[in-house]
C-alpha cells in the first residue's frame, strides 16, 4: 500500500505527464489516500484535465478539487459570446440531438438543461462546450429519459462488462431498480471503476448509476 508521500509524488508525476497541464500551477496534498488539488489555471479544460489525471493514479481513494479558473485578458469573453459559441458547438456535434437542449451563461459559467435519450448524449454536450475559450465551468442538469424497454438493462450491462478489456467482471455485481443501476464489488483502480461506470451508463434505459464499488488497496 502506498504512503501518502508516495501517492503525492505519483500524482505530481501524472500531472507533469499531461501535455495540457503546467504542473507548477497546481498544488497537491494527500491525506489517507484523499488527494486535494489547489491552485489556478486559465481554462476550464485544464481544471477538468487535472482532476482526470489524478483519477488515473493507482491508490487514489478520493479527490477534493479546489482549483480555480482565472482567465487572462486574451481568454475573456462576454456571456453572449460564450453562449453563441456553445450553441454552435452543440449544433455541430453529431452525438448531441438537435432541439432538445437549452443553455444559459452567467459570469462565464454554462448551465445545460433539457432532455436526451442516452447518457452518452448528455456527456457529449459537456464535452462540446467545456473547451470553449472563456468558460469557467459547466453545470449539467440534462435529464436522461430513455424510450425503450428497461427489462434488458441488467443483461446488457453484464455483457458489456464481460467484453471490456479493462474490467474484471467477476468482481462486480450489477443490480437494477427501474432505470437505476447499482454496482457493487471491488476493482483494482480508479480507471477500472470509471470504465465499469461507463459500461453501466452505455446501456439504454439507464437514468442513474449508483457506484458502490471499492478500490482494492
Amino acid at each position: 500500500m502506498k504512503t501518502d508521500q508516495q501517492l503525492q509524488q505519483d500524482v505530481m508525476d501524472e500531472l507533469k505527464w499531461d501535455p495540457l497541464l503546467a504542473a507548477s500551477e497546481i498544488g497537491v496534498s494527500v491525506k489517507n489516500g484523499v488527494v486535494t488539488l489547489s491552485g489556478y489555471v486559465n481554462s476550464f479544460s485544464k481544471k477538468y484535465a487535472a482532476e482526470n489525471a489524478v483519477k488515473r493514479v493507482k491508490g487514489v481513494q478520493a479527490v477534493a478539487e479546489d482549483i480555480q479558473v482565472r482567465l487572462g485578458f486574451d481568454g475573456k469573453r462576454t456571456d453572449s459570446e460564450i453562449a453563441e459559441m456553445a450553441l454552435n458547438a452543440i449544433k455541430w456535434d453529431t452525438e448531441v440531438p438537435d432541439g432538445d437542449l437549452r443553455l444559459k451563461v452567467e459570469n462565464g459559467w454554462i448551465n445545460l438543461e433539457g432532455s436526451v435519450e442516452w447518457q452518452f448524449q448528455k456527456d457529449a454536450a459537456v464535452k462540446a462546450v467545456r473547451n470553449i475559450v472563456g468558460v469557467k465551468g459547466v453545470t449539467n442538469t440534462i435529464s436522461v429519459n430513455p424510450k425503450i424497454n428497461k427489462a434488458v438493462v441488467e443483461t446488457k450491462i453484464k455483457n458489456a462488462l464481460e467484453r471490456s478489456a479493462t474490467v474484471e467482471a467477476e468482481g462486480i455485481k450489477v443490480e437494477t431498480k427501474g432505470g437505476k443501476v447499482i454496482l457493487r464489488g471491488k476493482v483494482r483502480s480508479w480507471a477500472e471503476r470509471r470504465d465499469a461506470e461507463r459500461a453501466a451508463w452505455s446501456s439504454p434505459g439507464v437514468k442513474e448509476v449508483e457506484d458502490e464499488l471499492s478500490i482494492m488497496a
